[in-house]
């Protein structure tokens, strides 16, 4: 049975408001993006192609609303103080809740170039190629992006290798369909 296109949205929304989250830092503002998103998406539901890549189509939107709401508020700023902390899905022990502080922090001080493509490839499981159309910039660019900001990472981390930022690929939950 074919889903429709608005029962396919709501199951990209956990998607949606984590690229979200990453983009902005605030659930507030993420959830506001989120809403603006999905807005833009109902009413041009007929643009969209069914048997095509709904979550890259989306994703493009989210990021060209958030460039849109970044231009107009160039002039504006805000304190880090003011970014609210990235939830995680798992309760984690004291010794990892510090690390997982540690990370988003690092997360946070990227570029927004670096800090968006971590989180397309490294989070949301997007392929460079899906990653290159919704930032509309050539595949190696993606990845060299991805290679400075693990780099960075781990630089602000500490660590002596790099980052590690699973690669796009077939996820184990995918193979066992």
């Amino acid at each position: 049975m074919a889903t429709s296109f608005r029962d396919d949205l709501v199951t990209m929304l956990p998607h949606l408001r984590a690229f979200a989250r990453s983009l902005t830092g605030s659930a507030d503002q993420a959830d506001d993006l989120v809403q603006e998103t999905v807005m833009r998406a109902l009413r041009a539901q007929d643009q969209y192609q069914p048997q095509t890549n709904l979550k890259a189509w989306l994703f493009t939107i989210l990021r060209n609303q958030h460039i849109t709401t970044m231009r107009r508020a160039r002039f504006n700023t805000s304190s880090l103080d003011d970014c609210a902390e990235i939830v995680v899905s798992i309760p984690a022990s004291q010794h990892e809740a510090l690390h997982v502080k540690d990370v988003q922090a690092a997360l946070m001080r990227l570029t927004p170039e670096h800090r968006e493509v971590v989180m397309l490839i490294g989070a949301a499981g997007i392929s460079y190629e899906e990653a290159s159309a919704i930032c509309g910039c050539p595949v190696g660019t993606i990845k060299s992006r991805l290679s400075r900001a693990r780099r960075e990472l781990a630089a602000m981390l500490g660590d002596s290798a790099p980052a590690t930022v699973p690669r796009p690929g077939p996820r184990p939950d995918a193979l066992a369909a």
